[in-house]
């Protein structure tokens, strides 16, 4: 039996060279911190062990979400910037899927090729820091409310502006009137009436 064996060059890895990337999660809005701060270890974890580096981390607080997610209306979002090799997306993503308390998440590529070792980071910046929430002073609306589905008074629904702005009234609170007969089926009626 018989190995090809091949004499080729065999090119060096670069080293050294990755990419860098971005990514956002949106946590529960009624996370603690504690559980904020494990999310956050698990990701720097997952991080070290596929030999990435942890550029920059930020809490944004509590907002809106664009639309429920789960019965969640807010999250509270959070920002890293890192670099990284092959499989370190896939492995930070899937620790967030893990955690409960994730709702969403989303990565995208800043930089094809960054060299590693010439990346500086500051270590404030790589620290989550206190998440402090303030307490939501919101009111939620009512579900009929939020579907448009409440009465505002008679003000707002007969009353609608013309082309002077002057109010006009489409009378939706009086009733309609019998609709007047034409002259000619009156004049029928009075002539036949007559004879």
């Amino acid at each position: 039996m018989t190995v090809a064996t091949s004499n080729a060059p065999v090119a060096p890895k670069a080293v050294g060279r990755a990419k860098e990337y971005e990514t956002i999660y949106v946590l529960r809005s009624d996370v603690d911190a504690e559980a904020a701060e494990r999310v956050q270890g698990r990701v720097a974890d997952a991080l070290e062990r596929e030999q990435g580096k942890l550029v920059k981390v930020e809490s944004w607080g509590r907002r809106k979400l664009a639309y429920p997610i789960g019965k969640q209306r807010k999250g509270v979002y959070v920002y890293l910037k890192y670099v990284g090799g092959g499989g370190l997306v896939a492995e930070v993503e899937r620790n967030l899927k893990l955690q409960d308390v994730v709702v969403k998440y989303m990565t995208v590529q800043t930089a094809e090729a960054v060299d590693i070792a010439a990346i500086t980071v500051d270590p404030e910046e790589t620290k989550l820091g206190k998440i402090e929430l303030a307490p939501e002073d919101e009111k939620e609306e009512s579900r009929e409310k939020q579907l448009g589905l409440v009465d505002f008074g008679p003000d707002t629904r007969s009353q609608h502006r013309g082309p002077e702005g002057e109010p006009e009234d489409f009378g939706d609170d009086v009733p309609a009137a019998a609709p007047e007969e034409p002259a000619a089926a009156k004049a029928e009626v009075s002539g036949e009436e007559e004879k």
